[in-house]
């Protein structure tokens, strides 16, 4: 019998997720080998199958390329096509293009991507997002009610960083304006924490870079991310890729009463969490348990007060709680907020005979737009990578498709 052997390092949510996916992997291949990613670790022989399973950085591309028929990776090479804010919207627009016919025409909301680095280049920026600037120039004239609102993620964020709503261009200008400043105070923490070293003592220079100068880098880097979880502030000069689209009002569900929660009562909004297997080219598998996940706080339209996009410069982050369903902002405990979708009735106020009919139309969507948006980036990246199964039939990848908010 052939022994298999597998390099598994998951290095996000890494205690909680790793376990889970050895777990799988002993149950289905009982006499898996799993390696250890250590530099001690003398290579494999190229003949010997191997799949490696780590973060899409440490992946040797090039070893895969080189044994197609005995390594299996996690990842394809393209897939910053589909994990990428910008790189999706153009990739998803440029498909279109070429087939109008596609399930993805009428399945992404309208946007815009822009690439700014500082605020003063704002408006040069988005001389060609038309629908974006027509829109905002719209909304001068409507009260907060009768307004477009639109939401701005940045291209290379992830975990809810970042994002933010607005309605006016100086609402927009504004939000760039807080983070260019909120830079400014980084760098100048950071200059003062340089200038305290350079007065230290020569004699204790040597001793404390060798006992504490770790720990420093650790302590500074753990003020960064609570900083970043609380405000969710970006430095727009490193992530200067940007991608504004329609906020669309979100179709709600309300709890059921709940005596350990009592407070928990208002409509809330969510969206669903599709998992999706990608193997060979192309073999696409949607999980059919699918989650539901909802925001942290009751849904009340967005609003320039609540929001505080105002140019203020005493004005706390926005509280998008009640916009954001990104579980990994919700600190603490929050009853309901992850819920599994063939559940949903269980939980909350929905008539079950239109449930079975939503469920059985949501079901068919589901997988015709996952489907399409596979087909569509591989549609436009293809040419990048070639079409020989030999160089891209040994990828799989395993990844969560949030597929809006209802």
């Amino acid at each position: 019998m052939t022994e298999i052997y597998a390099l598994l390092d998951y290095t996000d949510d890494k205690s909680y997720v790793q376990p889970l996916i050895e777990s799988a992997l002993h149950k289905h291949l009982p006499s898996l080998h799993l390696l250890h990613n250590n530099p001690t670790t003398p290579p494999l022989p190229p003949t010997t199958p191997l799949l490696t399973w780590t973060s899409y950085e440490s992946l040797d591309f090039q070893t895969l390329l080189s044994n197609p028929t005995t390594n299996l990776f996690n990842a394809y090479i393209i897939r910053k096509a589909l994990i990428r804010k910008h790189y999706l919207l153009h990739t998803i627009e440029s498909y279109v293009k070429k087939n109008p016919g596609s399930v993805l025409k009428d399945a992404t909301p309208v946007g815009v991507e822009f690439e700014v680095d500082y605020v003063e280049f704002l408006d040069e920026a988005l001389v060609e997002a038309y629908e974006l600037v027509e829109s905002l120039e719209r909304n001068e004239g409507e009260g907060e009610k009768g307004r477009e609102w639109w939401i701005l993620k940045p291209g290379m964020s992830d975990r809810g960083v970042g994002i933010r709503l607005f309605s006016t261009m100086g609402e927009l200008q504004g939000i760039f304006e807080g983070w260019e400043e909120e830079s400014e105070e980084e760098e100048e923490e950071e200059e003062e924490e340089e200038n305290d070293d350079d007065d230290d003592d020569e004699d204790e220079d040597e001793d404390k870079a060798t006992r504490s100068d770790g720990e420093g880098e650790e302590d500074i880097k753990t003020s960064t991310d609570d900083k970043e979880k609380k405000s969710t502030g970006i430095i727009t000069s490193s992530l200067r890729h940007f991608v504004a689209q329609i906020y669309i009002p979100p179709f709600l569900l309300t709890p059921k009463p709940n005596t350990n929660n009592p407070s928990n009562i208002g409509p809330r909004k969510f969206h669903i969490r599709t998992y999706v297997l990608a193997y060979s080219a192309l073999k696409i598998y949607v999980y059919k348990n699918m989650l539901a996940l909802f925001a942290a706080k009751e849904y009340t339209p967005p609003s320039s007060s609540t929001l505080n996009n105002n140019g203020d410069d005493t004005s706390e982050p926005p509280d998008l709680s009640a916009h954001l369903t990104n579980t990994c902002l919700q600190s603490g405990v929050h009853d309901g907020s992850v819920i599994p979708f063939w559940n949903l009735p269980e939980f909350f106020i929905i008539d079950q005979t239109k449930v079975e009919e939503w469920y059985s139309q949501t079901g068919e969507e589901e997988k015709e737009l996952v489907a399409g948006l596979f087909e569509g980036v591989v549609g436009v990246v293809k040419t990048f990578f070639g079409e020989k199964e030999e160089e891209d039939g040994r990828m799989v990848k395993v990844l969560d498709v949030d597929v809006g908010g209802f």
